[in-house]
């Protein structure tokens, strides 16, 4: 039975989610570390939003654990990092919540611009403060928004209709993407200097932790009105403490701040600051919205292998899994040969797609066949943990389409580069099953077994016969038997499957044969 987790409060509706698709599921919230840590390892997934904060130690007791789903957009209260190099797969949900968001930090433009919360305390204080509360009008002003994803474009549109300019900074945003939502894209230091309102929509990173600085706030305009419902961390709180007393920002308003519950802060009670307790995505639709997608996306990883919106893994929809699983198997075998066969460093290595393979999603096969590789170097790889390793040590590694399948209607090939020399070998899939058809330039036609004898020999009369009686003698059994040449004479792959693992007194006693150059012993 598949169990899940949900460590903090959330929507009724993803218990229920989790239930309808016969997913045990527990509502255990509050839990302290110590005691996450002491029942993590029933589970296969774990639900949370930003008050659980699942760190090395916790995904380290997560023996089980397959997936954290983060109902939410922001996931820096999870150690990504550990949870990949344990396949652990990292999701969370950037749509269910972002209108919500947008119309949120929309809201906080509008209150800084006509002063609304504090005109409203005065008010119902038993003033009339009338000639005290001159606001601004936002037709015409420029807004900038940093980060134009997702929530930004949305902030965009609406701005767009209150028939503001919008600016926007993104390293990601292409031009083509910024004229279709009637943004300019900008540099950084020009949005600082054209802003009349500037509203933050970008994660918290080591690139944009303090990206609003005391430096950056000295470069904007006078009577700028700044906005962040993103991620405590992003402003410099104490920087704008000291533009707001000296008249330098109009206003800001914080939803955000980067000590969390901000019980205290030095901008609390500063004239025209407005702070929202991290309001951003608090309406019923949104609470509702993420708790049922991240239910959703969990229940599909933990039962079909779809993947959406996961940080480390590329996606696979429910649709493509199915599909996919095949290829993703052989792919996972090619680089296992590999890797197992392979006695020097691998500089470089291509993933060719050909044929009716080359136009589904190549991106899971190829994580599959890194992770193949990468395994017998080191056993703690998966195909969520290999792409993120393969970068950290420097291997390149391409994907690329190629023209024709080689009288195959599809086949994988792979391409590895060493020091000194370059190898190929590919496979395809007969029937559903993965087969081999190519190792290290030798054509043949052989099945994956879990176990079995790799030979390479010269290809001369004797041979298969002296390994056939020597494997007899220390009863090891044969299952089948695959040969390959490339040419009379020449050099030889034998690949046997056998029962069990071959020991390594018999590999030698192989390598003892005459015609024998290479023996190693496989498993898949």
């Amino acid at each position: 039975m598949v169990r899940v987790l949900i460590a903090d409060k959330m929507s009724d509706e993803a218990r229920n989610v989790f239930k309808n698709r016969g997913v045990d599921v527990d509502v255990i919230t509050g839990l302290s570390k110590e005691e996450l840590i002491k029942i993590i390892p029933e589970y296969d997934g774990l639900a949370v939003r930003s008050a659980t904060r699942p760190d090395a130690d916790i995904i380290a007791a997560a023996t089980n654990l397959k997936v954290i789903g983060r109902a939410g957009i922001g996931t820096d209260n999870i150690d990504k990092k550990a949870a990949t190099a344990r396949g652990i797969v990292v999701m969370n949900t950037p749509f269910g919540n972002a209108i919500t968001t947008a119309e949120h930090a929309i809201a906080l433009l509008l209150s800084c611009a006509r002063q609304i919360p504090a005109a409203s305390n005065r008010t119902q204080n038993g003033e009339w403060p009338k000639s005290d509360f001159k606001g601004i009008e936002l037709y015409n002003k420029t807004l900038g928004i940093i980060g134009c994803g997702n929530i930004g474009a949305l902030v965009a549109e609406r701005a767009l209709v209150l028939k503001m300019k919008v600016i926007a900074f993104d390293p990601y945003l292409t031009l083509e993407r910024a004229v279709d939502l009637g943004v300019e894209k900008v540099e950084l230091e020009d949005l600082f200097k054209r802003a009349d309102a500037i509203t933050l929509h970008t994660p918290l990173t080591d690139g944009t932790r303090g990206i609003v600085s005391r430096e950056a706030l000295a470069t904007t305009k006078k009577g700028l009105i700044l906005v962040n419902a993103a991620r405590g961390g992003l402003v410099d709180e104490a920087a704008v403490k000291d533009a707001l007393e000296s008249g330098h920002l109009r206003a800001a308003a914080l939803d955000v701040f980067a000590v969390e519950p901000a019980k205290e802060n030095p901008l609390f009670g500063t004239k025209n600051f407005i702070a929202t307790p991290h309001l951003g995505a608090s309406t019923l639709e949104a609470q509702e919205n993420v708790a049922v997608q991240v239910a959703e996306q969990m229940a599909d990883y933990l039962l079909t292998g779809a993947v959406t919106n996961a940080l480390n893994m590329p996606s696979i929809s429910a649709k493509e899994a199915p599909r996919l699983k095949p290829f993703v198997d052989l792919a996972e075998k090619l680089g296992a040969m590999t890797g197992q066969l392979l006695e020097e460093p691998i500089e470089a290595v291509e993933f060719c797609y050909m044929g009716d393979v080359a136009e589904l999603n190549t991106k899971p096969m190829t994580a599959a066949a890194l992770a193949g590789l990468l395994k017998p170097m080191m056993n703690d790889v998966n195909m969520v943990s290999a792409p993120a390793i393969a970068a950290e040590r420097g291997l390149d590694v391409k994907e690329s389409i190629c023209e024709g399948a080689e009288n195959h209607d599809n086949l994988i090939k792979l391409i590895i580069k060493t020091s000194n020399r370059t190898l190929e070998v590919s496979g395809s899939l007969y029937g559903g099953e993965p087969r081999l058809l190519n190792l290290f330039g030798v054509s043949m036609d052989a099945a994956f077994s879990p176990n079995m004898l790799y030979v390479r020999n010269e290809d001369k009369p004797g041979f298969i016969g002296a390994l056939g009686s020597l494997l007899g003698k220390s009863d090891v059994n044969i299952a089948t038997f695959f040969l390959g040449r490339n040419k009379q004479g020449g050099s030889a792959i034998c690949l046997v499957s056998v029962d069990g693992n071959v020991p390594q007194n018999i590999q030698n006693e192989v390598s003892a044969i005459d015609q024998v150059k290479f023996v190693r012993a496989l498993s898949f």
